[in-house]
């Protein structure tokens, strides 16, 4: 808790809110701490802030501040890469709002294979391809696939997210798999949650890593257009 000149106390996420000053006086709100205040909120419970969404706990001041960090039913963020979209929710609220907003496809079944394509492989730069979800054993997967660079070298990259917990995403592995000209490259691993964004998955490298010369190799032709087919599985670890 903090005070302003005049003793008016304000918590520190709200003195953000009103651009630090004091919605009583209009005083600037320093960094004064009402020490008074603090022992007060110390020894009572609160509730999370996110108990509209499902969270009945209930903490001391400081152990809910730590504790709504992690909440599972804190809201997750869209997971539409490139978009720069601000849209937050649950998952209900993030599926209207893919297929809705971001037009993304929605498909039912545990097993895909899609075929991404361009014109002109050479600009890696911001190539992302549209995000596919698919329902399967109740759940909601992400495909993401999309171009960027490792250090000089150009490389695609496909990848799964669970719309969910990450001890949830642990339930589930999947496979996917590319090739081409009678060779093929597979990937077999566990989808990461939501919570991390595609960019920290990518950057990770936790995925099916294609170099852009493998790739084009794959597509086949005069090498001079990207025509890839990513087939896929998930399935529920027993």
């Amino acid at each position: 808790m903090l005070n302003c000149s005049n003793g008016h106390t304000l918590c520190s996420k709200c003195k953000h809110r009103v651009n630090n000053r004091c919605p009583s006086c209009y005083h600037e709100i320093n960094n004064i701490r009402c020490l008074a205040l603090e022992r007060i909120a110390q020894s009572l419970d609160f509730p999370c802030s996110y108990q509209s969404h499902g969270c009945h706990e209930i903490f001391p001041y400081y152990d809910k501040l730590r504790h709504e960090l992690q909440c599972k039913f804190r809201p997750y963020d869209c997971p539409c890469a490139g978009s720069r979209c601000s849209v937050t929710g649950d998952i209900s609220t993030l599926l209207a709002h893919l297929t809705n907003d971001h037009k993304v496809d929605l498909h039912v079944g545990c097993t895909f294979n899609h075929r991404y394509v361009k014109s002109n492989p050479l600009e890696v730069q911001n190539a992302t391809w549209m995000l596919t979800v698919f329902n399967c054993f109740d759940k909601h997967f992400c495909l993401h696939f999309e171009a960027f660079e490792l250090g000089t070298e150009p490389m695609y990259m496909a990848f799964l997210l669970f719309m969910g917990e990450e001890d949830e995403a642990k339930d589930f592995s999947y496979s996917l798999e590319v090739g081409g000209n009678h060779r093929k490259l597979i990937w077999q691993g566990v989808p990461r949650s939501i919570r991390d964004s595609h960019r920290r998955v990518r950057d990770s490298h936790d995925g099916l890593l294609i170099p852009r010369n493998l790739a084009l190799f794959f597509s086949g032709g005069d090498q001079q257009e990207l025509k890839l087919r990513v087939m896929g599985r998930i399935w529920k670890e027993p």
